[in-house]
């Protein structure tokens, strides 16, 4: 398992784009709309990770924007089977928020912990697709 990205909620993504290329002296590379949550993704490559920037205007992004104001969001970890993890992990007690595996951002299938059972942190797995 390794670090894949760090996801950050942004309420203008332009302006976010802007801000973090030029903070990381790194361009976008990649920018999708990820129908399943609702939400415009922009990503950003630093050596071995990434940061993608989320932004809504409906969805779960949007209503943590409403609550909390822009910021961090989850952290997304890389593991190599999606559903042994998902396995593993229900059989130490943690909670997902869904256990349906989804298509996510950067072509790669996701499922999240639920934050009350990591700590306060949101946590998304997340498996390149094909494998």
């Amino acid at each position: 398992m390794k670090l894949e990205h760090i996801g950050i909620a942004v309420k203008d993504l332009e302006e976010s784009e802007k801000l973090f290329a030029s903070l990381f002296n790194s361009p976008v590379y990649k920018r999708e709309y990820v129908d399943t949550e609702k939400v415009e993704t922009a990503f950003i490559q630093i050596e071995n990770t990434k940061i993608e920037l989320l932004s809504a205007t409906e969805g779960p992004i949007a209503k943590f924007i409403d609550r909390k104001g822009p910021g961090i969001h989850h952290l997304a970890f890389q593991v190599d089977h999606l559903e042994s993890e998902i396995k593993r992990l229900q059989a130490q007690g943690f909670e997902f928020v869904s256990e349906t595996i989804k298509e996510g951002a950067d072509n790669k299938r996701v499922v999240f912990l639920h934050p009350r059972s990591s700590g306060k942190v949101l946590i998304e797995l997340v498996e390149d697709m094909g494998q």
